[in-house]
């Protein structure tokens, strides 16, 4: 089971991240991953299948979901939709925090759920037409969520093993952070294990009990996600993007690829062309 650290930094107009699910178009996964912030996607049109941990929860239009402070959770997106992804930096909720800085949420009931959707909508609306002055009406509807939250989705007497998985998936966030600027380099399990101090196998056996995946398919992970990024994003030569993201050539990109998203990076490539000239 594969998946990443995640950074998340706030717009700058904003005291959180709010912005269109890149997955938008369909045919789409996101690997398994965490970060620090509480994330809700909100499904305006379409729909899309989430997982939360090994939780499925398949989310149409009008529904959300979730994820709290280093949740491990993953996306697959295989018809076109239209996402809201609001990202709530954890240091938000400071003075709310439980034991070892965290906070968890959990679904509440019906009412709220529809004061939740109703909100965040209006929120990208405002944010969406930037008229004079939106930033007020924005973060005025964000403290508005906020305060819903904290009253009525706010979960007490967390679990123990929650909060050793928060402990731990903190410490090995260093790890990864250091290894998502360096992806594109040549970054083995040894120097990286050399860099924080640590040997190879206790590196190794770190990303085994608390990242359940091994190192080689986390490095792999990021280097294809990046990769496709600049397929669909530019005209260059698939060898090329092999090499600026890591790969020895494109024959390891290409089967790397077709492992996370069922085709060759050219066979996916044309697909994408095809849909923008039927589109047209």
């Amino acid at each position: 089971m594969d998946f990443k650290h995640e950074i998340v930094l706030p717009n700058e107009d904003l005291p959180f991240r709010m912005f269109l699910f890149e997955g938008y178009k369909g045919n789409y996964k996101v690997i398994k991953h965490w970060h620090r912030s509480i994330e809700i996607f909100l499904v305006l049109e379409g729909k899309i299948d989430f997982y939360i941990n090994a939780t499925f929860f398949p989310l149409e239009k009008n529904q959300f979901t979730l994820v709290n402070s280093n949740e491990i959770h993953s996306v697959v997106v295989p018809n076109p939709n239209i996402t809201i992804v609001l990202q709530i930096p954890i240091k938000t909720f400071e003075a709310y925090w439980e034991e070892d800085q965290y906070i968890g949420f959990r679904r509440s009931n019906p009412k709220q759920d529809n004061k939740i959707v109703d909100l965040i909508s209006k929120m990208w609306r405002i944010y969406e037409e930037k008229k004079y002055g939106y930033e007020l009406i924005v973060k005025s509807h964000f403290y508005e969520l906020l305060h819903i939250l904290i009253t009525g989705y706010k979960e007490n007497n967390l679990d123990k093993e929650v909060l050793r998985q928060n402990k731990n998936l903190n410490r090995l966030s260093k790890i990864t952070e250091y290894i998502k600027e360096n992806y594109n380099q040549e970054i083995s399990l040894e120097s990286v294990a050399e860099t924080f101090g640590f040997s190879p196998t206790y590196l190794s056996k770190l990303f085994k009990i608390y990242g359940k995946v091994n190192y080689k398919a986390y490095l792999q992970n990021i280097r294809v996600e990046y990769g496709y990024r600049e397929l669909v994003n530019t005209d260059l030569y698939i060898s090329d993007i092999a090499m600026n993201h890591g790969f020895p050539n494109s024959k390891a990109f290409s089967k790397e690829f077709k492992k996370r998203y069922g085709y060759l990076p050219s066979e996916y490539r044309k697909k994408l062309k095809l849909k923008e000239i039927t589109r047209k």
